[in-house]
C-alpha cells in the first residue's frame, strides 16, 4: 500500500505548530464493523447469500472466494461506502479484512474495484432468485420458534433515479424522471419492528402494483406453510388498488385481510360529501382541524360486488382532505384507519435504504447487476436491523441506520496482530463503550 508522508500544516496551538501526517499505521475508522460481523455470524446471512452463487472460475487461480467478495461488499455498504471504487483503498483496511475473515496484517488484501465489478456483473437471474428467497427464509427462521398471532405485510414502490444507459431504465411520468421502480415489502410480527422481506428491482415505466400479486402469493404460501391459519394483513397505498388483489385475498380458505388506499374519484367524493359538510361546519365553528371517520359500501365498475370503504372526512385550514381505504376487515372505522395510517412507518425503512445505505446506487449497465446491488444493500440493511434488535432496552433501539453508522460503526481503532491474538485497541474515551458487552452477549451465534 502506497502511503503519503507529506506533512500537513494545521496551524499553531499555544505556540506549537500542529502537523499532520498519514503514517499512523494500521488504524481503521470503522471499528464498529465488528458488531455487524457478529450479527452476520448469528444470522449466517452473507454465508447463505453466497451459497446461492455458482463459481465457475479455475480453483487454482482464485484469490478471493465468492463468500469473501459478497461479505466485503455488504460490509462496505453497511459502513456507508456504497461506491465500489472505495474498495481500492478499503481493501487494505485492517478491520474490514478482519470481518471478512482475513488476518489484518499478515493476511492478503481484499478485492479491488475491478474484481468486485466483475463479481457484480457475473450474477445470473437464477442466482438472484435464490438470493431473494434467502431474505424470506431468514425472516421465517428468526421467528420459527414463535407462534405469531398475525403478520402485517406492507407493500410500497419507490423511485430509483437512473443517469446513464442502464437496461430497462425508463421515464416515469409520476416521478418526472428516468428511473427504476423497485418493489419493497416489509413484515411486522405481532406489532414488532418492520423487517425487510422483498427488494425487487423493476423497470421504470411500470405500474406500482406490477408483480405485487405474484409476490403476495408466494409470501402467503411460505408464511402459512410455517404457521397454518396465520392471520395475514396486507397494506398498501392506492398504487396497489387492483381488483385482482382483492379477489385473491378474499378467495383463500383462510382469507387474507387487506387495507388498501383508493384513489379519489367523483363517486367516492359523493359518498364523502355529507361527512365533509359536517366537518366543514365544525371547522368553521372551532377553527381547528376536524377529522371524521366513517365507512360505506362501494363498488367500482370492474368489481363483482360491493366492498367496505373507509372514508376519512378531514377539513383543515388548507381545505378538504378526504381519503379512502378499501378493506375486508370488520371493526370500527376509527381503529381500522389508524391501522392503515401506521403503514407510514414503512417510509422510514425506505428512507434508510435510500438515504443511509444508498440502495439507489444502481449504476451498472446490466439490469441483473443492478438487481444484485439492490440485494446487497438489502443484506446490509438486515444486519443493521439485527444490531438494532440487539440494542433493545437501550435508547438506541429505534435509532436510524444513519445514526448507528455515525455512533457505533465509525469508531477509530488501532489493530495489532501478534502470534496468538489480534488486538483491537479502541480509544479510551470512546462513547457508548458500555454497550459493547451487552450487544455482543445478545449476538451469540444461533445453534446449527
Amino acid at each position: 500500500m502506497t502511503q503519503c508522508f507529506e506533512q500537513l500544516h494545521l496551524g499553531v496551538l499555544h505556540g506549537k505548530r500542529l502537523t499532520g501526517q498519514f503514517d499512523g499505521g494500521d488504524i481503521s475508522s470503522d471499528g464498529g464493523l465488528m458488531l455487524l460481523a457478529e450479527a452476520d455470524h448469528q444470522l449466517r446471512l452473507t454465508r447463505q447469500l453466497a451459497a446461492c452463487l455458482h463459481d465457475d472460475r479455475q480453483p487454482g487461480k482464485v484469490r478471493h472466494r465468492l463468500d469473501e467478495l459478497l461479505a466485503q461488499r455488504v460490509y462496505q455498504i453497511a459502513a456507508g461506502y456504497e461506491d465500489c471504487n472505495d474498495a481500492d483503498d478499503l481493501r487494505h483496511d485492517p478491520v474490514l479484512k478482519t470481518v471478512v475473515g482475513r488476518l489484518p496484517q499478515s493476511g492478503p488484501d481484499l478485492a479491488s474495484q475491478p474484481t468486485l465489478s466483475r463479481f457484480e456483473n457475473g450474477v445470473t437471474r437464477r442466482e438472484l432468485w435464490a438470493m431473494a428467497q434467502v431474505l424470506v427464509e431468514q425472516f421465517v427462521a428468526r421467528h420459527a420458534d414463535a407462534r405469531p398471532k398475525y403478520v402485517v405485510l406492507d407493500f410500497d414502490a419507490t423511485d430509483d433515479e437512473t443517469h446513464g444507459q442502464q437496461q430497462f431504465a425508463e421515464f416515469h411520468g409520476y416521478y418526472d424522471t428516468h428511473c427504476y421502480l423497485p418493489l419493497i415489502v416489509t413484515a411486522q410480527v405481532d406489532g414488532g419492528p418492520q423487517e425487510l422481506l422483498v427488494a425487487w428491482l423493476r423497470r421504470g415505466r411500470c405500474h406500482a402494483s406490477r408483480g405485487a400479486l405474484a409476490v403476495l402469493r408466494r409470501l402467503v404460501a411460505k408464511l402459512r406453510q410455517q404457521w397454518p391459519g396465520l392471520l395475514i394483513l396486507v397494506r398498501g397505498d392506492s398504487g396497489f388498488a387492483i381488483p385482482a388483489l382483492y379477489a385473491w385475498c378474499e378467495a383463500q380458505d383462510t382469507p387474507v385481510r387487506y387495507l388498501i388506499g383508493l384513489a379519489k374519484n367523483p363517486r367516492l367524493r359523493a359518498l364523502a360529501e355529507p361527512h365533509l359538510q359536517a366537518a366543514r361546519a365544525e371547522h368553521e365553528r372551532t377553527g381547528q382541524k376536524v377529522r371524521h371517520l366513517h365507512s360505506a359500501r362501494y363498488a367500482a365498475q370492474p368489481w363483482p360486488h360491493r366492498r367496505r370503504v373507509l372514508i376519512k372526512a378531514e377539513v383543515t385550514d388548507r381545505g378538504d382532505n378526504p381519503r379512502f381505504v378499501v378493506t375486508n376487515l370488520r371493526g370500527r372505522a376509527t381503529g381500522l384507519y389508524a391501522l392503515y395510517a401506521a403503514r407510514g412507518e414503512m417510509e422510514n425503512r425506505i428512507k434508510e435504504l435510500k438515504c443511509d445505505l444508498q440502495m439507489d446506487r444502481t449504476s451498472c449497465h446490466r439490469f441483473a447487476a443492478n438487481q444484485f446491488r439492490v440485494l446487497l444493500h438489502a443484506a446490509a440493511f438486515m444486519l443493521h436491523c439485527a444490531l438494532r434488535q440487539a440494542l433493545a432496552g437501550t435508547e438506541w433501539a429505534a435509532a436510524q441506520v444513519g445514526t448507528l453508522q455515525r455512533r457505533l460503526l465509525k469508531l477509530g481503532v488501532r489493530v495489532k496482530e501478534t502470534a496468538r491474538r489480534v488486538w483491537l485497541q479502541f480509544a479510551s474515551s470512546c462513547p457508548l463503550q458500555e454497550l459493547w458487552p451487552v450487544v455482543l452477549a445478545r449476538l451469540k451465534p444461533l445453534p446449527t
